[in-house]
């Protein structure tokens, strides 16, 4: 499904459960699919309805100049808003993964009004760049093997997904799910361009976005509910980032998941819905 925003923006999205049943929403880390099935199945059976949906340049949702997007963090944090009170009037459970979660932070704090509760998952509290120096940054002998892995013809359905499950196997993710989920975001793709496959892949939109100004210092003002929770193995954004984030806003709860790394494992999902649940 599409849904377009008053601001023209339009997101791909997709609704598991009830509708009238109160809504959570995952912001995609870039593309819907950083969320599984298995998770959006999960939260749906516990009388949530899920919406899950693509940010922009990903997935179904409004495609230009992936290379150079017209838009900012805050603009991003905005359609998060906009979506949530667009599906329903009362305020949504948000959820963000990755850049995603950077997301999710900013539109808590600017649309307080927008949401009743925030999961963060395998985020950190700063933008895209350099790493505050309290906090870990991306392992560096794990990145430089995925950075040395060659790039692949980004046209090319196969060498997509079968660079996805060798460097998810580096991360320490299933390469095999990792494969599975390279081959739908590739098949959902706005096209077979390489640019714009490549932005659906690796999220590189994000290092090109205006992400400021900062709002690390400003996390303390969040006044709802939030659970973080981080992969215990994580070398993309190492766990002490997550506690970081858990530290500084107010009542938030830190869950790590031993068993996985940056992505959310399928065999987690009922364990992740349990935690969302909590808050």
């Amino acid at each position: 499904m599409q849904h377009t925003l008053p601001n023209g923006v339009t997101l791909g999205t997709e609704h598991f459960g009830d509708p009238a049943a109160p809504l959570v929403l995952l912001a995609g880390g870039p593309t819907m699919l950083s969320w599984p099935d298995t998770l959006c199945e999960a939260l749906a059976r516990s009388g949530r309805h899920v919406v899950r949906y693509d940010l922009r340049d990903a997935g179904a949702s409004t495609t230009l100049d992936p290379n150079a997007p017209a838009y900012t963090l805050r603009d991003l944090a905005a359609d998060a808003a906009a979506l949530a009170r667009e599906l329903d009037d009362r305020p949504a459970h948000l959820a963000g993964v990755g850049v995603s979660g950077m997301v999710a932070q900013v539109a808590a704090l600017d649309h307080p009004s927008a949401f009743s509760a925030l999961t963060l998952y395998g985020t950190r509290p700063v933008a895209p760049g350099p790493v505050d120096p309290d906090l870990p940054d991306h392992d560096a002998k794990v990145m430089h093997k995925v950075f040395a892995l060659p790039m692949p013809d980004w046209s090319d359905r196969a060498a997509v997904a079968e660079r996805a499950a060798v460097s998810a196997e580096i991360l320490g993710n299933d390469p095999d799910e990792a494969r599975t989920a390279a081959e739908r975001i590739f098949d959902r793709a706005a096209s077979t361009e390489p640019l714009v496959q490549l932005a659906n892949h690796l999220g590189m939109v994000f290092s090109k976005l205006d992400c400021t100004p900062r709002w690390r210092e400003r996390l303390p003002e969040l006044a709802i509910p939030t659970v973080v929770l981080h992969g215990r193995r994580d070398a993309f954004f190492p766990v002490g980032n997550g506690e970081a984030l858990a530290r500084e806003i107010p009542g938030a709860r830190l869950v790590v998941v031993e068993d996985a790394a940056s992505a959310i494992p399928d065999a987690a999902a009922e364990e992740i819905a349990a935690a969302m649940l909590a808050v």
